[in-house]
């Protein structure tokens, strides 16, 4: 399991050369679990939180007549973003990737885009 657990540090690693990314953290989305953390974890977000925000809109959503899985959420304040990117896996819990971002150096669009692939990545 240490070769997975470096390989999977790396790839979370790689996550923060994002513009303006400060923190990344792989949470499982059902029990908030976190697997890993790059940067700075506060910016990254606790797991359970972000788990259970991930939750809690996604039965809004089905509530409100939404069909299908949730993708992203994106948070936004005067200074930071707060992402959390659904990452689907072949077995077991969903995950999710939340992130960190310097409002005044990071686009979200382009955060959102660049951290897709290296998310599939840190499941590779």
């Amino acid at each position: 399991m240490g070769e997975r657990a470096t390989a999977l540090q790396a790839s979370l690693d790689r996550l923060l050369d994002s513009p303006g990314v400060t923190g990344v953290a792989l949470i499982d989305a059902v029990t908030g679990l976190t697997y890993g953390v790059a940067g700075d974890a506060v910016q990254a977000g606790a797991g359970t939180e972000a788990a259970d925000l991930a939750n809690l809109i996604s039965e809004r959503l089905g509530e409100a007549g939404a069909v299908g899985e949730l993708e992203s959420v994106i948070m936004t304040s005067t200074k930071r973003h707060q992402v959390l990117l659904s990452v689907v896996r072949s077995a077991g819990d969903p995950l999710l990737l939340a992130a960190g971002l310097d409002r005044s150096r990071a686009n979200v669009t382009l955060a959102l885009r660049s951290m897709g692939d290296p998310a599939r990545e840190v499941l590779a």
